[in-house]
């Protein structure tokens, strides 16, 4: 059996949860809309890409939601981020302090949130400093689910696919890892925490 050699590991619901749902569900409200246009959909991935400052992002909502005022529009941005739970910060440290694997972050974000999360995730520093890379979408310009966001980290940190275990929380992410050669966790994360990974994900090492 091929050894684990690093662990890569998204962010959202994996480590800081989310509430995706409870966001949607509020854009649409407050945007009185039935569903989510293509456009809006293009420019929030534009936005994660980092193709776009955070500036003209807002300005995008406020230009076609002119009845919002621009906190309001940062409001619901942020709605979906929640709570942090400390003993998650304490499994990567103690990962991080047995140096057994090469640690990796790879999120879908962007600076909106990068923000807010530091603001209100204290420990954040400590956080991002367990790990050997942390690469946000926003500051490499590439983006999940694409095959170029896995090659970029393959070839950045000079890994070998099959001894790489990828954890994320979106299918279609974990589905695009699996062609690439990754072995895979798609989380559960209203059943499984990633604290557990050892036990839950046991075949692998």
């Amino acid at each position: 059996m091929t050894k684990i050699k690093t662990l890569i590991f998204d962010f959202g619901n994996v480590f800081i949860n989310l509430d995706k749902e409870g966001a949607m569900q509020n854009a649409l409200s407050l945007f009185e809309l039935d569903e989510f246009p293509d456009e809006l959909i293009a420019i929030n991935t534009l936005y994660e890409q980092g193709l776009i400052s955070s500036d003209e992002f807002l300005e995008f909502y406020q230009d076609n939601f002119p009845k919002l005022s621009r906190k309001t529009i940062l409001d619901a941005w942020n709605i979906i981020l929640k709570d942090f739970p400390k003993h998650r910060l304490e499994f990567i440290q103690k990962l991080a302090k047995e140096n057994q694997y090469k640690l990796i972050l790879l999120s879908n974000t962007n600076e909106l949130h990068i923000n807010w999360i530091k603001e209100h995730v204290s420990f954040y520093n400590n956080f991002k400093a367990s790990f050997n890379q942390f690469y946000l979408s926003h500051e490499i310009g590439l983006r999940k689910p694409t095959k170029d966001i896995f090659q970029f980290v393959l070839d950045e940190n000079d890994l070998v696919d099959q001894e790489c275990l990828f954890i994320d929380d979106t299918k279609e992410n974990t589905d695009t890892a699996i062609k690439m050669g990754f072995h895979t966790w798609n989380i559960d994360e209203t059943s499984q925490d990633v604290s557990n990974l050892f036990s839950i994900k046991s075949d692998l090492f």
